[in-house]
């Protein structure tokens, strides 16, 4: 891989230090934005993992980490068509940010050299049906407390305010990738920083189980 390239083609060579620094937020995106287009239509490229293993064993230089859900339905590496090393993913049910994957998202950042933080929700999500429903299990009950303030700052008139209504569940999904980059913003001053100089991108994008298609929200 030539330095300062990322080469959608070269499916077989792990970047490395100098074509992470090379990338910007914005090629970042757009390197994404390819990836879950070719996975979509169905032409992810051959990918020689086990080379991509060597390649890393001395060291790792993503260009993008992503927060996403625990559903299994969404890998973040086969949907956005990437390898091993590319992508730092951070998972939990309800893709919502607490202390300790802020802290998780500052070393992949500001320490590891990441430049784009996507915060990915998806359709049909069950940890924000959950919250819909006020749901009550074990140590979930708390988890799913970090998924209740979108679900009381969505507006309308929806009828009812629970799962058995898609479209409200969906904007509950919606809204909690707002606010939970809003959350990263105000609680990281790491990485609020790192987007006001440029260095770090943030967007929100949201997964759609039935087709495999991504939408940023940028």
């Amino acid at each position: 891989l030539l330095a300062g390239t990322v080469h959608a083609d070269n499916a077989g060579v792990a970047l490395t230090r100098e074509a992470q620094a090379a990338i910007t937020p914005a090629r970042a995106l757009t390197l994404l934005k390819e990836g879950n287009a070719r996975f979509a239509s169905g032409k992810s490229l051959h990918r020689d993992l086990l080379s991509q293993v060597k390649q890393t064993s001395a060291g790792q230089y993503p260009f993008a980490a992503i927060v996403s859900c625990l559903d299994s339905r969404i890998p973040p590496a086969i949907v956005f068509d990437r390898g091993i090393g590319d992508l730092f993913v951070g998972r939990i049910a309800g893709n919502f940010v607490n202390d300790d994957m802020l802290g998780s998202l500052e070393f992949a950042t500001r320490l590891s050299g990441a430049k784009l933080v996507v915060i990915l929700g998806h359709t049909e999500c069950g940890a924000v049906k959950g919250a819909c429903d006020a749901a009550q299990l074990g140590l979930l009950t708390a988890t799913l407390a970090n998924i209740n303030p979108a679900v009381a700052a969505v507006q309308g008139d929806y009828t009812p305010r629970n799962s058995g209504n898609a479209e409200f569940v969906q904007a509950a999904a919606e809204m909690n990738v707002q606010l939970t980059m809003k959350k990263l913003l105000d609680r990281s001053v790491v990485m609020r920083e790192m987007v006001e100089k440029g260095e770090l991108g943030l967007v929100g994008a949201m997964y759609d189980v039935t087709t495999g298609r991504v939408e940023f929200y940028e």
